[in-house]
């Protein structure tokens, strides 16, 4: 079947990160007095924040409840309150190379394009703005974790975006993005392509360890790909 959908994710895949989501997790660790390096916030990357805060206290730092949903709440808005300020001010915050691009060219071919991220609504609404992307006409919708009951490697976002967009089956549905829950979405919920980008958290060799149906490294592939089906 022709694909209908693509949807993406946005940091490190269609939103420059250069370690920004890291550096804000870690940031707000440490506002509590928890240390966590590069690789742990990695470790998490794609999921909702809220669960990957508490996956870093419980595995990292044996907390548990009470205490554990106290800490979560609280690191989670200091998460909140640092990527927002980024979003809307820092002067490094733009689209990822060709990401525009390809949207463009997709909804030219009539193909949906929507956005999902684990990132809460308020943050991906921070940044569908400073973009212009809904204003633009560049993106069809964005769903977000918060919205649904379970983020990734959950399909409930892929299958959200399915019925926002009127479609029946995930085999008319392309999935994208740089991590390795991105692929686990797209995979869990059925999606005819699954397509891992190096431009994020993850190397081509730990994508290439999930399954998966492409890697690219450049997002104009994607259109190769939706097409030669």
């Amino acid at each position: 079947m022709a694909i209908k959908l693509v949807v993406f994710d946005m940091a490190g895949t269609t939103v420059e990160d250069k370690d920004n989501v890291h550096a804000s997790l870690i940031h707000a660790f440490k506002k509590f007095d928890y240390n966590i390096l590069r690789e742990d916030a990695n470790k998490v990357m794609g999921i909702p924040k809220p669960v990957a805060i508490e996956q870093l206290l419980k595995n990292d730092f044996g907390i548990k409840a009470p205490k554990l949903n106290d800490l979560v709440v609280k690191i989670h808005q200091e998460f909140l309150k640092d990527m927002i300020s980024f979003y809307k001010t820092d002067s490094s915050v733009k689209a990822k190379e060709n990401a525009e691009a390809i949207f463009q060219l997709l909804k030219e071919k009539k193909v949906k394009v929507g956005i999902d991220t684990g990132f809460s609504r308020d943050i991906a609404d921070t940044i569908i703005k400073r973009l212009g992307w809904t204003k633009n006409q560049l993106i069809d919708f964005s769903v977000t974790s918060d919205e649904v009951k379970n983020g990734r490697p959950h399909p409930d976002m892929i299958f959200e975006a399915m019925k926002i967009a009127g479609i029946k089956s995930a085999t008319e549905v392309a999935k994208v993005g740089d991590t390795i829950s991105d692929l686990k979405e797209g995979t869990s919920a059925g999606c005819k392509f699954v397509i891992g980008i190096t431009t994020g958290a993850y190397t081509r060799k730990e994508l290439a360890k999930e399954k998966h149906t492409h890697l690219i490294d450049d997002l104009m592939e994607v259109a190769e790909i939706v097409s030669a089906q």
